[in-house]
């Protein structure tokens, strides 16, 4: 059974009844569809609705969401919301890439936005939601390189597609410029950039593999290991805490975990987030001034659509030296000194 749920806006105060009467009009409602990890998957599907919760508050607009039970209800659940008077429709994730096209292509004077994808060539009514990942998993590989004891890192993903592979690039290309500046020789199991051929476990739900994959790269020496897999890290998470972080630590994805996954939030280094709630809430503000149009927007380092999330409970064990060394390599990603994406 699908899940829906309605919303109202909170009360208004003097100060947004006179942004909202200068600008767009009440009675905007976003809408949003999930793929089949869920509203409260602790991850993309989670933060994007979390965008559209920010615009609520912040805009006064109403929201509603779809919550997709198989890939058989996207079609439906999507020609559901054109029918409810949605102004804008939200899908997430590639999975629905199909869906949203068909029914955007159908309905031309319907927007939408879709997370986490984008269309080439575009379609008008679309605007893709996409994220340069790579430059905030490329600070991810640089630190755990640095703070690895045994000089082996792991990762894997859910399925071998570009959404998750962009991470896995960026963290071998930050453990490879950790080598190239200290002539040192961590290496990342899991992933090989040239071959494009690592681990992957085919599925974004099932908690058990994510334990047994994060175990058999355990039990090949890794002490760092980032999950690429929605919630099925969740399960490496598990056996973290079971191990204890100073035996394995994890780098999570999509969200800051420390926060979503709160039981074991000490087992979490940093995450690399993408912000699906600030780009989803920016959409939905461009919307409701009548600024909407088709096309791509991309999230970045510099924009502050994805980034390195704080250590929370491992700050004082990062050491400040490569702390400073990051904000550096941060900088220079921005400023294009240093090259992630080809």
């Amino acid at each position: 059974m699908k899940r829906t749920l309605w919303t109202k806006p909170p009360a208004l105060g003097a100060a947004l009844v006179s942004l909202l009467l200068a600008g767009p009009a009440l009675g905007f409602t976003a809408c949003q569809v999930t793929d089949t990890g869920g509203i409260d998957d602790n991850s993309f599907n989670q933060t994007a609705w979390k965008g559209v919760l920010d615009a609520q508050e912040n805009l006064g607009i109403e929201g509603r969401f779809l919550e997709s039970q198989a890939e058989t209800d996207y079609d439906a659940n999507i020609n559901s919301l054109i029918e409810g008077d949605c102004d804008i429709i939200i899908t997430v994730g590639f999975l629905l890439g199909d869906a949203t096209a068909k029914a955007a292509k159908g309905n031309p004077d319907q927007p939408f936005s879709i997370v986490d994808f984008a269309y080439d060539p575009p379609i008008p009514n679309v605007l893709g939601q996409v994220y340069a990942t790579d430059q905030a998993a490329f600070l991810a590989g640089y630190l755990a390189a640095g703070m690895t004891k045994t000089k082996i890192l792991g990762t894997f993903g859910g399925i071998n597609i570009p959404p998750v592979t962009i991470f896995m690039d960026g963290f071998v290309k930050g453990v490879n410029h950790w080598n190239a500046t200290k002539d040192d020789s961590v290496v990342v199991l899991g992933w090989d950039l040239d071959t494009r051929e690592g681990l992957f476990t085919n599925n974004f739900d099932n908690l058990d593999d994510g334990r047994a994959f994060a175990q058999n790269l355990y039990d090949e020496g890794a002490d760092i290991i980032l999950p690429v897999a929605g919630p099925v890290g969740l399960g490496s998470a598990t056996l973290a805490d079971e191990l204890g972080v100073d035996t394995l630590k994890i780098i999570g994805v999509d969200a800051d975990l420390y926060f979503t996954d709160t039981e074991r939030q000490h087992v979490y280094l940093t995450s690399i987030t993408k912000r699906m709630d600030a780009t989803v809430a920016r959409v939905i503000e461009d919307t409701m001034k009548g600024a909407f149009s088709g096309g791509v927007l991309v999230g970045t380092l510099e924009n502050g659509g994805v980034d390195l999330a704080p250590f929370h409970d491992m700050e004082s064990a990062v050491p400040d030296a490569l702390k400073a060394e990051l904000d550096a390599i941060r900088a220079g990603i921005i400023d294009g000194s240093i090259a992630v994406s080809d």
